[in-house]
């Protein structure tokens, strides 16, 4: 077994050493990925699912035609609604609920929508303080879809392509 003065001589000068304090110097004065979270908030893609929102068009009208493909697809059985027809013989929904502590984020209730009136939206900051917070109704939901509908409509066009 011969000796090998290379590694002897890195050895006793303390090379990795070194290396390795370079390598912590390198990430020292490298710029800082943290986000000073909540005053900065880092990107969504506009596939991101969040928290639920039922559209209106732009008249006014809720989206909603009650064809309950939603609530049938639903695996997590989170989604209830209630259908009747109106005066001019289309059928609107009278009660939409939908249970968040069951809801998995699945995405499929949205996916199943023809006219996209249920959308799982950007915001992400929705903790409450009792479970009977994360019972929507027909009224939260819609209200979602009125703060969120620039947002909403953005990630929707910005999916089309994909769909």
């Amino acid at each position: 077994m011969a000796f090998d003065y290379v590694s002897a001589t890195k050895y006793f000068l303390l090379f990795d050493l070194f290396k390795g304090f370079g390598l912590g110097m390198k990430y020292f004065f490298a710029p800082k990925d943290t986000l000073n979270y909540p005053h900065e908030k880092g990107p969504l893609s506009p596939r991101f699912r969040g928290e639920h929102a039922l559209r209106r068009y732009p008249n006014g009208e809720e989206r909603c035609i009650a064809c309950k493909l939603c609530e049938a697809i639903c695996p997590a059985q989170a989604i209830t609604i209630d259908a009747e027809p109106r005066e001019d013989g289309s059928r609107r929904t009278t009660r939409y609920d939908l249970d968040m502590s069951k809801c998995i984020y699945c995405g499929f209730c949205q996916e199943a929508c023809p006219v996209d009136a249920i959308v799982e939206g950007p915001n992400f900051e929705y903790a409450t303080e009792t479970r009977e917070e994360l019972f929507y109704d027909k009224a939260k939901l819609l209200d979602n879809g009125a703060r969120w509908e620039v947002a909403l409509a953005r990630n929707i066009e910005m999916d089309a392509p994909y769909r």
